[in-house]
């Protein structure tokens, strides 16, 4: 009896795979290497590839790509009729024998023509729209962050310690000061005459701050940084009217003629210096007819961050958990031999997991927030920054249940489940005060030493 081997069914019996690279794309439309070719990055060699694969009667295409160079070819081949996948190195990865572009593409190919593959998680062309324009507002603020620290350098470096004084040197009374010297004033008692009077500390401290050497280039360099910092917070409006623009014409019809009923947070948030220049709240709430805002923590920039890089297609997400495992804010349990060989959270980077994991962090800087108990809880087991994680995914969480349910923010409820954690870790502990069968005096004696060391 011969020897007999299992083969997998062809469910793709017209599909290719292409290795993206930065000059230059592998394309294989079989398993023959003698067909692997090679295209350009041009648009002409974008249009040369796609007779190519109507010449082999391709009807599903599978790309493979680091950075963004898939997304002009992925644009062209859809145009073109094509179903095309964009698939992560994840699924690709395990191919055998020396890695080669042609081994590479080969190996896409024959993943896709088995049905091995799945396609990446990709917005609509409104969102890639507002992505771009938030990721940029996002690269103007940290060059607004870039230039503050290089003034704040250019000043310390003469001992002005405004930075000590002021609490941000950008500010109003701040920038004041900064003008003033580079107009020439160096009396530090006229420079802290200009501070804004509800400011906390004296003008008689703040003077004192404002004694230093001053250096040609230092100030030089002070110079050029306050210019590209007003050059950059000028560029910031613009891209928030573009943006508030853009999020106009994707809110729904009937939610611009009919307005919903504003019945947004009493807690008013506050605003900041990077503050969207427009009504964020009502936009937000037109759009997912539930107030975000009402969770405390939940900053502008968390809001606009869900707008514009996510919006309503967090509907495609089956269950919350779904979406905080999309967004990497749960554990990556490696299992073998029924023990946990790593549970670290997979990496990545996700906007909309930063700003939730600033949201986290800034409940975990709370004394009352109904979350805050479940942040020291994992803070104390596990460190500040599983905390930080765990709180961003109970966010995330959160969010969703709020947009796709169309239910406001639980407070009460989230304060109700704390409770019952509490209570819960009280029987426990009294479950295990019972089993030691402690005496009276064992329990006056630990009771007492617990008063002392928590005093």
């Amino acid at each position: 009896m011969g020897k007999q081997t299992a083969t997998l069914p062809v469910v793709n019996a017209h599909a290719t795979g292409i290795d993206i690279g930065s000059r230059e794309h592998w394309v294989a439309v079989d398993q023959d290497k003698e067909n692997v070719k090679s295209f350009g990055v041009y648009t002409q060699d974008h249009q040369h590839l796609i007779e190519h694969l109507r010449q082999y009667e391709i009807t599903t295409v599978a790309m493979e790509s680091t950075g963004s160079y898939w997304q002009t070819l992925f644009n062209a081949l859809q145009q073109a009729g094509f179903n095309v996948l964009l698939v992560g190195s994840s699924q690709t990865k395990n191919v055998q024998g020396r890695k080669t572009d042609v081994i590479d593409c080969l190996w896409i190919q024959r993943l896709h023509s088995l049905g091995l593959l799945s396609g990446s998680f990709l917005l609509s062309d409104t969102l890639q729209e507002l992505r771009t324009y938030y990721y940029h507002r996002q690269h103007l603020i940290e060059q607004l962050a870039t230039y503050t620290h290089k003034m704040q350098k250019a000043l310390r470096l003469m001992n002005v310690r405004l930075d000590v004084a002021i609490r941000d040197i950008t500010g109003k009374s701040g920038l004041a000061i900064i003008e003033a010297i580079l107009a020439g004033n160096r009396d530090p008692y006229y420079l802290a005459s200009l501070v804004d009077v509800r400011m906390k500390k004296s003008q008689e401290e703040i003077a004192q701050s404002l004694h230093g050497s001053w250096r040609q280039e230092l100030l030089f360099e002070l110079q050029a940084s306050l210019d590209f910092y007003k050059h950059y917070q000028n560029a910031l409006l613009p891209c928030d009217q573009v943006i508030e623009e853009a999020l106009r014409r994707s809110v729904p019809v009937e939610s611009v003629s009919k307005p919903a009923e504003k019945k947004l947070s009493k807690q008013e948030k506050k605003t900041s210096k990077h503050t969207p220049a427009f009504d964020l709240s009502n936009l937000a709430y037109q759009y997912f007819k539930t107030d975000l805002f009402a969770i405390s923590g939940i900053s502008y920039n968390t809001v606009l961050c869900l707008l514009t890089t996510l919006g309503k297609v967090i509907h495609k997400f089956s269950s919350a958990k779904s979406f905080a495992s999309w967004l990497r804010l749960v554990p990556n349990n490696k299992i073998s031999g029924g023990r946990i060989l790593s549970h670290r959270t997979p990496t990545g980077k996700s906007h909309i997991a930063t700003a939730l994991r600033q949201a986290a962090n800034s409940i975990g800087n709370q004394a009352n927030h109904e979350l805050s108990g479940f942040f020291k809880r994992i803070a104390y087991k596990k460190g500040r920054v599983a905390a930080i994680t765990a709180t961003a995914r109970k966010l995330a969480m959160i969010i969703w249940n709020m947009i796709t349910k169309v239910e406001p923010y639980r407070k009460t409820q989230i304060k109700d489940t704390a409770q019952k954690t509490r209570e819960a870790n009280v029987r426990q502990v009294k479950r295990r005060l019972a089993a030691l069968d402690l005496s009276q005096d064992e329990l006056s004696r630990l009771f007492s030493s617990y008063s002392f060391s928590a005093s």
